[in-house]
């Protein structure tokens, strides 16, 4: 491990946090994007989390890619074309795949800049929350490249079609209203209160059984790119696998005694 990633747990919520202030929390390293994925897969096989947060120490959320390396051709930036493409898709590409699919809801708490990939990695997320000091940008076109780790497939699904594309081919910054009210992040609240605002969601999340969380974000997912009627066929796989667990049970019984649930993840 690099020790990009500072990770806490309070109970089912587990807290990371983007740890290289001094770059602003840029992502180039191979070894940083390698613990991003194999804390989705940790995750991913304990059953006993049932949210995460992301932030980022210092001022930044995450800067994206680190300028300083593509002017030296380092990095992940290193090498031939080819060498470039396959980096590409060895390292920074394979965090929306392990981020975007992880079975818990995912919560980022933007508390500075997310820029270029540091926007795209908020947007990988389910939920963002955001300081009145975030700033936002899918900034790529500014230094002459493109949307390489998903952008142009995330952006457009949070604001829509028109909106990501003023972005992405302006790169012009927008600022927490802005972002609010354009659907970017849900709730804009004072940088001191942001990562307790943060975690409190997530612990409000992660009060509900583990499996329906997880099965609803899967459904939430497939949902995007499958035909109505194909969801309504894995909705009804689902929801018969829910009402056949211990949870769901516990869940009615402490609704009509009017008491709180209390759920073992069975």
């Amino acid at each position: 491990m690099s020790d990009f990633l500072i990770v806490d747990r309070d109970g089912a919520v587990v807290t990371a946090r983007l740890n290289r202030p001094d770059t602003r929390n840029a992502l180039t390293e191979p070894a940083h994007m390698q613990e991003i994925e194999d804390l989705c897969r940790s995750i991913r096989a304990d059953r006993g989390v049932k949210a995460l947060v992301i932030t980022g120490e210092g001022t930044a959320f995450c800067a994206g890619g680190n300028v300083k390396d593509m002017q030296q051709r380092g990095g992940i930036f290193a090498g031939s074309p080819y060498e470039v493409r396959e980096s590409y898709r060895n390292t920074i590409q394979r965090i929306p795949l392990a981020l975007y699919d992880l079975d818990v809801p995912v919560v980022a708490a933007v508390n500075g800049p997310a820029i270029g990939a540091g926007l795209d990695l908020a947007c990988m997320c389910d939920i963002r929350v955001a300081s009145e000091r975030a700033l936002f940008a899918e900034s790529f076109v500014k230094v002459g490249i493109v949307p390489g780790d998903g952008g142009a497939w995330l952006l457009p699904r949070v604001i829509g079609m028109p909106r990501a594309s003023l972005m992405a081919f302006t790169g012009d910054t927008i600022a927490a209203d802005q972002a609010l009210a354009w659907g970017l992040v849900a709730e804009v609240v004072p940088g001191p209160d942001l990562l307790a605002h943060a975690q409190a969601l997530a612990q409000r999340i992660a009060a509900n059984p583990s499996h329906a969380l997880r099965l609803t974000k899967r459904l939430l997912r497939e949902g995007q790119h499958m035909r109505l009627d194909s969801l309504l066929e894995l909705s009804a796989a689902f929801q018969a696998l829910s009402h056949h667990t211990d949870d769901h049970l516990e869940a009615v019984n402490a609704f009509l005694e009017k008491r709180p649930p209390a759920y073992t993840g069975r």
